[in-house]
């Protein structure tokens, strides 16, 4: 029997496997989207997304992505619930790419992969509890809801020094927490840092455990790991800010990545150095990681999906 050969096939279903979805069916493509674990992917941990152009009362992160999947099922796009676990691509122009979903094999002419990236935790059982009543991975998401408060930033790279000068600007007070009596950020940001007047850094601490009533944040309980002192402070809201990481795993070895795991793309073009393979949002982009870049650049992947498609006839 032969097999189906699909136009076009998105791995991932967040704003940029979405977006592309819908672009692509409306360019004929009759895309097939597989959701990966968690459809949706990090918008669905995000509890209000006010910052996406169109939706002025603002919008929960879950019922975004329904209506993103909800306009790409209307031109046609076939959603599955579905993981891909395996990925053998062609190195040839116009080659067949395989994808695997268990034992279901899935044939494509081109792939968008739209993976996305998972914010790392510190893995206490607290940051569960209290996700999406206090603790966060994204300060440009969610900042916003804590202005005039005070608020925690763990970490000591770039990306917590960014987080927690961007929340100097709303907030009443940051309290950086620093694991090592060093930063690992680079120089710029570290006097950053320091000429921010309401940030205080503690170096050689650890967020143990939080504390707070009804599921909302109000203390994190900390650790001082050179005096084993414990100690307490009252925050509204706690950053984890210690680095994403790319949910690029099975395509290891296969595709051109950078040193942190990231796809690479040739620059102005969601194009990797594989024909008919194209990467789109957080899985190619550690700079902007929003939802309405991602959603772009998904729409990008899709055009150049169709073109790479028209140009092989």
């Amino acid at each position: 029997m032969e097999q189906n050969i699909l136009d076009c096939v998105i791995v991932g279903s967040g704003p940029s496997g979405f977006t592309a979805a819908i672009y692509a069916a409306r360019a004929d493509l009759k895309p097939e989207l597989y959701t990966g674990l968690e459809p949706g992917g990090q918008l669905t941990t995000t509890t209000e997304v006010d910052n996406f152009p169109g939706y002025p009362a603002g919008i929960t992160g879950p019922e975004m992505m329904m209506d993103l999947q909800k306009q790409a099922e209307r031109f046609e796009t076939k959603v599955h619930y579905e993981m891909i676990t395996k990925a053998e691509f062609s190195k040839e122009e116009g080659g067949v790419h395989k994808l695997y979903a268990g034992n279901k094999e899935i044939l494509a002419k081109t792939v968008i992969i739209s993976t996305g990236a998972t914010a790392k935790y510190l893995g206490l059982d607290d940051e569960k509890k209290y996700a999406g009543g206090g603790v966060s991975a994204c300060a440009t998401c969610d900042g916003f809801f804590y202005r005039g408060k005070d608020v925690v930033v763990v970490g000591a790279g770039d990306t917590a020094a960014e987080e927690a000068t961007y929340l100097a600007k709303l907030t009443k007070k940051v309290t950086m927490l620093v694991r090592k009596d060093v930063f690992r950020a680079s120089k710029a940001m570290i006097h950053r840092v320091e000429n921010t007047p309401n940030i205080e850094v503690k170096f050689n601490h650890e967020l143990v455990g939080i504390e707070g009533e009804n599921s909302l944040v109000e203390r994190a309980m900390i650790i001082n790991n050179q005096t084993q002192e414990k100690s307490s402070v009252d925050v509204d809201g706690i950053f984890i800010a210690i680095g994403h990481k790319p949910n690029t795993d099975i395509f290891v070895g296969q595709i051109d990545l950078d040193e942190n795991g990231y796809i690479l793309t040739e620059k102005g073009s969601t194009r990797t150095n594989l024909p008919g393979v194209f990467a789109a949002g957080d899985v190619q982009d550690h700079i902007y990681r929003q939802a309405i870049t991602a959603a772009g650049s998904g729409c990008m992947a899709a055009m150049d999906a169709e073109k790479y498609l028209a140009e092989l006839h």
